[in-house]
């Protein structure tokens, strides 16, 4: 009962404690308005055990041991962050009159296009009035700007970027439950002189944010980069941003979401992985439907901007409305996947369904299932996925907006060649396409060699269907065609690349789709709208692995000491991919066969057993 009192009475102390940082400027006595550190150009130079690291236009101490955590190959995460919420505070701010600024634009003498129409088709217009604009420049304080918090900061480098980077922002709260983060951040913040802009906390990052919403100072831009999954931290998020906000949210638990642990994906996502050719978008449509349904029990929706599969990880950005009548058509949004195991074919089932109804819509349960009880191309049975978010991943216009960005001020980032080349195969995406299928899976189902990319998909257009490529994967052939029409066009394809049929087994897949003829006489004759404009451009689509051995990083330690190199690790845990150096020592705990059969030659110099008696040879 003592603990008890003691759990409750700390809990009453925390909720007396306002979490959310205070509005007013910076002290004048040389530390930030909530007394948690130095005030700008008071950083201490590195210390014993610390290095830099420059990242954009911050450059962060850093220690040695592996006390708080760094990726370095999530720059480009950190790079496109940047990039977004640079547009979205470009569209927030714009009715207030604030204009936002980019080196480079000012000598253009304009902004960046204008925004896209909103969620309700009204177009943002500048408020009336002869006065002009006011500028935001990234590193100002920006009066009336966006409050965005970090929720897990680490080291505060993505907070630091925010502040030097993006313009418009009135304030930046990074933080952490760690101490020895919180430290870290405060010694950063001071090294690059932001003070005045970001805020390093200590607290429990759900806390936070539940308080900041009893507070009603909610944030304009949340951003949530855990180790591992965001689960935790969902609900709590969905609450605290405010209105028309933007959630940026990344996951690492790749394994979880692409489908080698299904039920771990549902208890932590509430929807169930597959492992097909597809999974890394359904990651991502996971990931949102997650998200729209936690908004959902708070009479919240979400407005997807751009959802990123990209090296390790996912990341999406999106934004939250409130509309009781908007959350009514968010079961039409999801919907179950039925994936064959045999042949890969998927087919959709949404959850819920609308209909007109007079000068309203009517709600209801949907009908199906949209397949029998077997496949109808190979017989074999289906697995079932999902819930899983079915609308579009990303707004088009937005994602125009961010690439005329990029090229309106170059050389803002490192990564911007790659960011310029998975935007631009974004914008080529077929939105109302969930999910797709790939070129050499469907080839190794049939067993046949695989047509060209420009092939097949200048089949898909002689057959009057629409076909693009997807970001997650660069075979990945998106399209509006059914399933009866691609597996037609391999057909054909077969017939001009013969597969070996004998060697075929009746009950295999390859042999049951093969059985049939096709109704369609596919044309693979090359088309040039068949070339995609990223393709043709030689944009940087797909790049090559950032650098050996990349991928998520060890967890950070609370005690620190060195982290273990991946070679070490892999070599303790796994070793399946090394080459093994064995003298043959391990071979002499197995018998010898020839020694037990009497007639092994080498003596002691078998590299196998000879322990016990040999059998008695037989007599003459």
């Amino acid at each position: 009962m003592r603990g008890a009192a003691r759990a409750v009475a700390a809990f009453s102390t925390f909720r007396g404690a306002s979490l959310c940082p205070p509005r007013g400027p910076p002290a004048m006595d040389g530390t930030s308005p909530n007394g948690s550190g130095p005030s700008p150009g008071t950083g201490s130079p590195p210390g014993a055990g610390e290095t830099l690291i420059s990242e954009g236009r911050a450059t962060i101490l850093f220690p040695s041991a592996n006390e708080v955590f760094y990726n370095p190959v999530q720059g480009f995460n950190r790079d496109l962050t940047c990039a977004v919420v640079t547009e979205f505070a470009r569209l927030q701010l714009q009715p207030k009159g604030i204009r936002v600024i980019l080196p480079g634009e000012e000598k253009m003498g304009t902004s960046s296009p204008q925004p896209p129409e909103d969620r309700d088709g009204d177009t943002a217009l500048a408020p009336d009035g002869p006065e002009a604009p006011r500028m935001a420049k990234p590193g100002e304080v920006c009066e009336g700007g966006l409050r965005v918090l970090e929720a897990l900061a680490a080291s505060g480098l993505r907070s630091i970027r925010f502040a030097k980077e993006v313009p418009g922002l009135r304030a930046v709260v990074a933080n952490d439950f760690s101490a020895r983060a919180v430290e870290l951040m405060r010694r950063n913040v001071a090294f690059n002189s932001v003070g005045d802009l970001v805020t390093p906390r200590m607290a429990d990052a759900r806390m936070l944010m539940y308080q900041c919403k009893a507070d009603r100072e909610p944030f304009d831009v949340i951003d949530l980069d855990p180790y591992g999954s965001p689960a935790p931290f969902l609900d709590a998020a969905v609450q605290a941003v405010s209105e028309g906000g933007l959630l940026c949210v990344t996951c690492t638990d790749m394994g979880v979401m692409a489908g080698n642990s299904a039920e771990t994906c549902y208890s932590k996502y509430g929807a169930v992985s597959l492992k097909g050719k597809f999974c890394h978008e359904m990651a991502l449509r996971i990931i949102l439907h997650s998200l729209d349904s936690c908004a959902n029990r708070y009479q919240r929706f979400i407005v997807p901007l751009l959802s990123v599969s990209a090296d390790f990880y996912i990341r999406v950005f999106v934004r939250v409305f409130t509309g009781q009548a908007k959350v009514k058509a968010s079961a039409s949004k999801q919907a179950l996947v039925y994936h064959c195991v045999g042949c890969g074919t998927h087919h959709l089932q949404r959850m819920g369904k609308i209909t007109s109804h007079g000068t309203g819509f009517k709600y209801g349960a949907a009908t199906g299932p949209p397949v029998g009880p077997t496949c109808e191309f190979c017989q074999q049975r289906h697995q079932l996925g999902g819930p899983m978010w079915a609308e579009p991943l990303h707004d088009s216009a937005f994602v125009e907006r961010v690439l005329a960005a990029l090229e309106s001020s170059p050389g803002r980032f490192q990564t911007e060649q790659r960011m310029q080349g998975m935007l631009s195969v974004i914008t080529e995406e077929l939105g109302d396409v969930p999910l797709y299928y790939t070129l050499d899976g469907l080839s190794s189902t049939i067993h046949c060699n695989t047509p060209s990319l420009l092939q097949f998909r200048s089949a898909l257009l002689h057959a009057g269907y629409r076909v693009s490529l997807s970001h997650a994967c660069k075979n990945a052939v998106k399209t509006d065609a059914p399933p009866t029409v691609l597996w037609d066009i391999m057909r054909c394809w077969a017939k001009i690349h013969p597969v070996k049929r004998e060697r075929l087994a009746e009950t295999s897949p390859a042999s049951r789709i093969l059985s049939v003829e096709p109704t369609l006489q596919a044309s693979f004759t090359l088309r040039d709208d068949a070339n995609p404009s990223s393709r043709k451009r030689g944009l940087k689509r797909f790049p090559e692995n950032p650098e050996a051995f990349w991928g998520p990083k060890a967890r950070a330690k609370a005690g620190g000491g060195i982290s273990p190199s991946l070679q070490e690790k892999r070599k303790r845990h796994q070793n399946k991919r090394t080459e093994r150096t064995d003298d043959g020592a391990s071979l002499k705990h197995f018998p010898c066969k020839r020694f037990k059969e009497g007639n092994c030659s080498l003596g002691t110099q078998c590299c196998y057993s000879h322990e016990g008696e040999p059998p008695a040879a037989p007599s003459p």
